[in-house]
Parts: structure tokens; C-alpha cells; sequence
């Protein structure tokens, strides 16, 4: 599968395709928004730049990881929150203005963390012989994850008419690719993949209900408020899976280094509209209590 011009060549431009959509759906003020709501952007940022792969990292240690698994993990918790955050922050009535600001701001750090994770990662685990992010591909990432954000945001200043019925095509695109490319790197490893599901299936639904709740929880214990904590809940538990899994099949050229993102990409959907669904029923719950006449 590695070998194949599909994953080489077709899955980095199916990802530049991906974020110059998001690019559409981004604005310069999306970006200024920070300086209006600093407290909640900052939260969430060190929230998913600087614990998340703290959690990873421990883990990956806790359930002692294959050394591939391993940096596939810290892949994952490098990659930035998926433009699908969005729409999850929507149906769970979270602050979608916060979630726009966290992703166009996530976009371009993860064009430095993603490369310092993945490295560190790479050294610690000791897969060099395997693995290698140089020079020459980081450059390819920051162009695969950069470049195409910023051409669509110069698309959308000229015509926001395009951007807006470009919108709903591409957001089905992704979700396409993102089917496809994670059915591809479980088949390709479909020798190990009981091997693998059994080491690394517990790994990333554990990190994926950690993210969802230290998003929630953390944003709550620093006193912002329920939409927010929502929006920050919602961008930190759901990653941009095909950014990891594009970086592990076609610039790592490793199909072991993706299952872990693969694996992901099917289970957040699943924790996240759970874990929506019990934090704002738990909402309504008490506003009912707290509504209702004493007996």
C-alpha cells in the first residue's frame, strides 16, 4: 500500500484539497478574535499543545507500545483539531466562533509541533532505522498543512460566494478521504490488525475520552463558561486524523504509524457524540432541578 502513487502522491493532494477548504472557511478575524477572547483560546491551545502529548506520552508508557505504535500515538496527539469540531461544538450548542479561532490558530502551530513531536518521538522510541522526518519533509509538511489554508483564505477574501458553495462539497470530500485512507492503512496491516486493535484500540480510546475530558474539565475549572468549555472539549478530542495519517503513509512511508490515527478517526465520532450528549443532557438535567418548584 505504502508503494502505491494513490498514497504518495493522491493522498497529499486529497490533504492540500482538505485545508485549502478550511482555508475557505477562515478569515483574518478569525484569527484577531484571540485578542477578544484571549483566556479560552490559551486554554485550549496549551490544553491540546502542551498536555495532550503529555497524556500520549504516558500512555504509550503505561501499555508499553510497539516503538511504530508509539510514534503514531504522539503523531495523533500532534496533529491539530479537525474542522469537524465544528459541527460537533454546533450540535452540542458550544461556542462555534471559539472552535473557528482554535483551528485557524492549531493550523498553523501544528506546522512546528507536528514536526518537533514527531521527531522527539522517533529518537525516544528509538525507530530511526524506520522512521525520518528531515529537513526536506518537514518543509513538505508545513507546505501540505500551510500553503493551501492560506491560498483559500485569498480565495475567499475575492469571492466569498465561491467559498460558501465550495463549503458543503469539500467538508464531503473529507469525510470521503478520511473513510478511505483509514479503511486502507487497517487492510494494509490486516495481518497484524488483531494485534494491533488489541494494543493500541484501548491506547486511543482512553486518549480520546482524556482529551474530550480535560478539553471540558479544564476549561470549566478555569471559569469559562458552558460554551466554551464545550467548543474547548469538541477541538481538543477530535483531531485532524487525515493530517496524521497523511504524514505516516506518505511522508513517514509507514503503514504501522497510522493505525493509530485510523483507529481514532472511527472511535472520536462515536466518544465524542456520547460524551456531547452526556454533558449537555447532564446541563439540562439540572436546569430542570434547579426550575422545579420545592416540595
Amino acid at each position: 500500500m505504502n508503494d502505491s502513487a494513490l498514497i504518495t502522491t493522491g493522498l497529499p493532494i486529497a490533504l492540500a484539497i482538505i485545508m485549502f477548504g478550511l482555508g475557505l472557511s477562515l478569515t483574518t478575524d478569525d484569527f484577531r478574535r484571540v485578542t477578544r477572547s484571549p483566556k479560552a483560546v490559551v486554554v485550549a491551545l496549551v490544553l491540546q499543545v502542551l498536555v495532550l502529548p503529555l497524556v500520549a506520552f504516558g500512555l504509550v508508557k503505561l501499555f508499553d507500545l510497539d516503538p511504530l505504535l508509539a510514534v503514531g500515538v504522539m503523531l495523533l496527539a500532534a496533529s491539530p483539531g479537525g474542522t469537524t469540531a465544528n459541527l460537533f461544538s454546533h450540535l452540542f450548542r458550544g461556542d462555534v466562533a471559539l472552535n473557528i479561532t482554535l483551528t485557524a490558530i492549531n493550523s498553523v502551530l501544528a506546522a512546528i509541533t507536528i514536526p518537533i513531536i514527531t521527531n522527539l518521538a522517533i529518537d525516544y522510541f528509538d525507530a530511526q532505522g524506520d522512521l525520518g522526518l528531515q529537513l526536506g519533509k518537514v518543509v513538505q509538511v508545513i507546505a501540505i498543512v500551510l500553503i493551501p489554508v492560506a491560498i483559500g483564505m485569498a480565495v475567499r477574501r475575492r469571492s466569498a460566494d465561491f467559498a460558501a458553495r465550495a463549503d458543503r462539497p469539500v467538508r464531503i470530500f473529507s469525510i470521503v478521504v478520511l473513510v478511505i485512507v483509514s479503511a486502507g492503512a487497517l487492510l494494509g496491516e490486516r495481518e497484524n490488525l488483531a494485534d494491533y486493535m488489541q494494543q493500541v484500540g484501548l491506547v486511543t480510546g482512553i486518549f480520546c475520552l482524556a482529551s474530550l475530558t480535560l478539553g471540558y474539565a479544564g476549561a470549566r475549572l478555569l471559569r469559562l463558561d458552558k460554551r466554551q468549555a464545550i467548543a474547548s472539549s469538541m477541538e481538543v478530542g477530535i483531531h485532524n486524523t487525515t493530517v496524521a495519517l497523511t504524514i505516516a503513509l506518505s511522508v513517514l512511508d509507514s503503514t504501522e504509524v497510522a493505525i493509530p490515527s485510523a483507529v481514532y478517526s472511527v472511535l472520536m465520532y462515536v466518544l465524542a457524540t456520547a460524551f456531547g450528549y452526556l454533558i449537555t443532557r447532564r446541563h439540562s438535567d439540572a436546569g430542570k432541578s434547579v426550575g422545579q418548584p420545592a416540595a
